[in-house]
């Protein structure tokens, strides 16, 4: 590796970083010139995970150790750098991606209140990122989580002045959230989960004595089989690793928090909740899931309980894309109806991960489609959300049911945003169809067919959700639900071209499609055999029947015209009315309140902890703190007023009373020393 490429991790996550701060230092004079600034440094960490490519090994993986420190007993901690295919294939996804939305923000924040400070932390959460992706060991990574974490926190209360402009929610009579408090609730979610993946950092870190990655895969054998000593401590250290990557990507009971967190400006929606943080949970579950899998099905006598890795992710994410595909089905707010589709596909990669390990023949495929999966959906979702920024800047609302939009005035943004679409139901030959397809191979290779079924039905879901967004939106021609419309026209070239190179991406992945997940499963399944954690005696890529392969693509064409049927012919040829339908069945009227109050789960965590927490607040004011205020603000100034009030009395100003005192003090402290066995 050259000298020049050993710079390139490092400059990688560095440069967002320094860029954060950029613009605070250049000349206020320049106005807002200082934030392409900080967008060139974007530029150049995207250059830099380019030659990061070159830098790759071709076996296995590779550390660049920087600074480090000692830690007790003799162990150490460095700030160090570990190249492997997943690592170098997703700083790219993340660098592309985030220099493109800065591009696009240079023109749509132009004017909006606050953006020294959306700049500042736009940029640290894209360095935070770089940072945990290339981290070589847990600490380093959970500097870089923690960053992407408050990051999030500022730039979804962006607005936190709660100007009614801001408001999310609705429409009346249903309830608005403010920005200030999804912020908030975001932050909560995410530090909950935070505080458990430390906890399960620090058991893993007790029995293998190491925080590194490299070496926790090497001695994988020595310090899982003490773990597995003591039963119940591995499934314990799991539960609590999880806890991290649901929480950061939405995964249920942890996924309430990212549709309110549509509260920060749309460019934040598309780098934090379709390009990077959602990810990085899944990025942590790809990282750690070698480990499990040697526990589970290469270490000889194999640990059984290392399974709960695999199902528990599998399981969750199977249903976390069912139960978030159900509620985008009846949302009206463009953003939110986004974020329930990215809740969804993000269930389907952790389904992919958790099935690669339910069987010793399904690694490969399942591990290689949860990536691929993530590459696609990362371009076709970022977007989409950039799309949405054009549509409700130009028509004032967050209302799918209030734009109207004109296919002829607006063909650019109309053509990229059904791209985008149509990969995300699936549609063949653009990218997404690759990769779900993929998936669902995976839940037959390792035997899983209930998931597989629940991933088919949600691929029903996802056509019918996102051909009854567009449609509403650019397709409503005679329907009973006109919209308000709003200003036709494109954008500038600037927001323009973001969305639309993504868009030709998505078709371009799509056209190679077989040959780029080959290619993955290549890099992948060469990395996990040069480290030992797949042993060569075993089969790791069944060889699948052709008839076993047409399967999943049978039952998600099968599924997506199931999808697409009702809502073509509710939502773009308008041959039924939804209103009507709703009216005369109560069965579905009854669903669609239940899917439109978020299956009641938002509801359910709101009266338990939010509720009981502010019904709280004034037995707490009365009795504790009321308490503690009278005890420490009004009673010990009271007790040391009263001291020097009696200690004055013995002030007399008499020499032969002071001496007494004297004298008094001087016995007292003999006799303490005599008692001490001083003298």
């Amino acid at each position: 590796m050259s000298l020049s490429f050993d710079f390139a991790p490092w400059l990688c996550w560095a440069m967002p970083t320094i860029g954060s701060v950029i613009h605070f230092i250049l000349p206020k004079g320049l106005g807002r010139a200082r934030y392409a600034a900080v967008v060139l440094f974007s530029f150049i960490a995207w250059i830099m995970a380019l030659l990061m490519i070159f830098s790759m090994p071709s076996h296995g993986y590779e550390e660049l150790n920087g600074f480090w420190f000692s830690l007790p007993k003799g162990a150490s901690v460095g700030i160090g750098i570990l190249l492997d295919s997943l690592s170098v294939i997703l700083a790219n996804l993340v660098a592309f991606l985030s220099f493109l939305i800065l591009v696009y923000s240079f023109k749509y924040m132009e004017g909006e209140p606050g953006e020294n400070r959306y700049w500042f932390f736009m940029s640290l959460f894209i360095g935070g990122m770089l940072m945990l992706i290339l981290a070589n060991n847990f600490i380093f990574f959970f500097i870089g989580w923690k960053i992407v974490g408050l990051c999030s926190f500022g730039l979804i209360g962006h607005y936190y002045n709660d100007d009614r402009k801001y408001w999310i929610g609705g429409p009346p009579p249903y309830p608005f959230q403010k920005p200030s408090r999804c912020g908030l609730k975001a932050l909560l979610v995410t530090t909950f989960g935070d505080v458990a993946l430390l906890g399960g950092i620090i058991i893993i870190y007790l029995y293998s004595g190491t925080f590194n990655f490299v070496e926790l895969y090497e001695n994988a054998g020595v310090w899982l089989t003490k773990m597995a000593e003591t039963p119940g401590i591995l499934t314990i250290t799991i539960l609590l690793l999880l806890a991290g990557p649901f929480a950061k990507s939405a995964q249920f009971p942890f996924h309430e928090w990212l549709p309110e967190a549509m509260a920060g400006p749309t460019p934040v929606s598309a780098l934090i909740h379709a390009a990077t943080m959602v990810k990085a949970g899944v990025y942590l579950v790809a990282r750690v899931l070698p480990i499990f899998y040697f526990a589970a099905w290469i270490l000889n006598p194999g640990i059984q309980e290392a399974m709960v890795f695999f199902v528990v992710v599998a399981t969750i994410g199977g249903f976390t894309a069912f139960l978030a595909g159900t509620q985008a089905m009846v949302a009206l707010e463009l953003k939110k109806a986004l974020a329930y589709s990215t809740m969804s596909v993000i269930g389907y990669m952790m389904l992919s991960l958790g099935v690669a390990g339910m069987s010793p023949t399904a690694l490969v495929e399942g591990y290689t489609s949860g990536i691929f999966h993530l590459i696609n959906h990362g371009i076709f979702k970022a977007a989409l959300f950039l799309c949405a920024g054009v549509l409700i800047h130009n028509s004032h609302s967050i209302y799918i049911t209030e734009m109207n939009f004109s296919r002829k005035e607006m063909k650019f943004t109309w053509a990229f945003m059904w791209i985008a679409s149509l990969a995300l139901i699936g549609i063949p030959p653009l990218s997404g169809f690759w990769s779900k397809d993929g998936i669902l191979l995976s839940c037959l290779e390792s035997g899983q067919y209930a998931l597989f079924v629940l991933a088919a039905l949600t691929v029903a879901v996802t056509s019918f959700y996102t051909i009854r967004f567009m449609g509403i939106m650019f397709h409503k021609g005679h329907s009973e639900e006109k919209g308000h419309g709003g200003h036709a026209g494109e954008p500038s070239v600037i927001m323009l071209l973001p969305y639309g190179i993504l868009a030709v991406l998505t078709v371009g992945i799509g056209l190679i499609g077989p040959w780029m997940k080959e290619a993955l499963a290549e890099l992948f399944s060469e990395q996990f055999h040069t480290i030992h954690i797949i042993s060569t005696e075993h089969t790791v890529h069944a060889s699948v029947s052709p008839i076993a392969e047409i399967i999943p693509i049978a039952a998600s064409l099968t599924m997506i015209a199931i999808g697409a049927f009702p809502a073509y012919r509710a939502y773009i040829s308008h041959k039924l009315k939804t209103s009507e339908i709703l009216k005369r069945n109560e069965l579905l009227r009854g669903l669609h309140v239940f899917l439109w109050n978020r299956w009641y789960i938002d509801a359910f965590f709101n009266r338990v902890f939010v509720s009981s927490v502010l019904a709280s607040r004034e037995p707490t004011a009365k009795y504790i703190e009321g308490g503690m205020d009278m005890a420490l603000n009004v009673g010990i100034p009271r007790l040391f007023s009263s001291i020097n009030s009696n200690i004055r009395k013995l002030q007399t100003g008499i020499l032969s009373v002071n001496m007494l005192y004297i004298l008094g003090f001087m016995i007292i402290l003999i006799i303490a020393f005599m008692v001490l066995g001083v003298l």
